[in-house]
């Protein structure tokens, strides 16, 4: 899940192709529905992304009571309106009246906080849960954000690799060579740094144990040179998420699938390719592309069918871009790295969306 940033935008107003009294306001490469003539080409307003939890206040005054998701209604979602996808909520709240939103704009000012607007945090299903311990030295996940909402991430024609997003959830694996301990966590748990103990019932766990990642964590140590390596997968199947795969997160057909590395060598954790060093140790997510960075062709990969079963069962969630040689980024200001999302799984019903 990226990041929560609640902020001033300057909007690119378009025409909606089937309202009359809707136009489609454009933040990045992301467009939310707005009602016709509230805003033109370079006004500045505040967008709220998709995940953000409203108060009821402000649910009340933008007119939004009871048409949120989630159990109190209170969670922005993409939805399609009269057939154009609506991704965020634009809007000029009254508590920023007496602000120069675009003077805002160009600082970067977040009024998450202003606004009593938080990120929404998923449920932890009990497989997925544990006795968890303070686990210092695990290597974290990170944010990914979404290439529409910041699409200078990369620049056109720069080498990138995508690779299927896959619905299930992250399993961190950090293996810490001079204890010769292994650490075990989940995207929400490792966020605080905190692993789960070892449990056969956890999924996590499960997958680790099922899949011998942590003896492919401690060789490709040994391999590097490392004090610390990372493996991040995704586990995956029935009972996991809604999208399966063919898989069943029940039993022991759990699917599992390693999507990145990364390892401390001389003090210094660096990001390295999954594909060049756990070919042949454990299941890979599909690489789709490899080529010119081209954002149209970045969209067109993240819809279709899904390819880990081999036989397109479901809609795929979407894409992951890498570049071809990890580098910073100052959009992110940390690793360049960010996801493209299909509108159909976006808008899908009975969606579930476990951390």
């Amino acid at each position: 899940m990226s990041t929560l940033r609640v902020t001033a935008e300057l909007l690119t107003v378009h025409e909606h192709p089937n309202a009359d009294k809707l136009e489609l306001a454009q933040v990045g490469l992301y467009r939310a529905v707005v009602a016709k003539g509230a805003y033109r080409t370079g006004d500045a307003a505040v967008y709220i992304p998709e995940q953000a939890v409203l108060p009821p206040g402000l649910i009340e005054e933008l007119g939004l009571t009871g048409r949120l998701a989630g159990g109190d209604a209170d969670r922005v979602k993409a939805v399609r309106l009269r057939g154009e996808l609506s991704q965020g909520i634009v809007c000029r709240p009254k508590a920023l009246a007496g602000v120069d939103l675009a003077r805002a704009a160009a600082e970067g000012a977040d009024f998450a906080e202003l606004l009593g607007i938080t990120k929404w945090v998923p449920p932890i299903p009990p497989t997925m849960d544990g006795d968890v311990e303070s686990a210092p030295d695990l290597l974290p996940w990170v944010d990914i954000e979404n290439v529409q909402r910041y699409p200078d991430i990369f620049t056109p024609g720069e080498p990138v690799v995508l690779t299927e997003k896959l619905h299930g959830s992250a399993c961190l694996v950090t293996y810490v060579a001079d204890e010769g301990r292994v650490y075990v966590s989940s995207k929400g748990f490792g966020a605080r740094s905190l692993a789960l103990r070892e449990d056969p019932g956890n999924l996590y766990w499960r997958a680790v144990r099922g899949h011998k990642v942590a003896e492919v964590a401690a060789r490709l140590a040994e391999r590097l040179g490392a004090r610390r390596v990372g493996i991040f997968g995704e586990v995956f199947g029935a009972g996991v998420q809604d999208l399966t795969y063919g898989a069943d997160g029940r039993r022991e057909t759990l699917g599992y699938a390693a999507f990145d590395v990364s390892a401390e060598v001389d003090g210094a954790p660096r990001w390295l390719d999954a594909a060049e060093l756990l070919e042949g140790d454990l299941p890979l997510v599909p690489r789709l592309y490899s080529g010119p960075y081209d954002i149209d062709q970045v969209l067109r990969f993240a819809s279709g069918r899904e390819t880990v079963s081999g036989r397109g069962l479901h809609l795929r969630e979407g894409v992951v871009i890498r570049p071809a040689v990890e580098r910073y980024s100052p959009v992110t200001a940390g690793r360049a790295i960010a996801k493209a999302v299909s509108p159909a799984y976006l808008t899908r019903r009975n969606g579930t969306e476990y951390e």
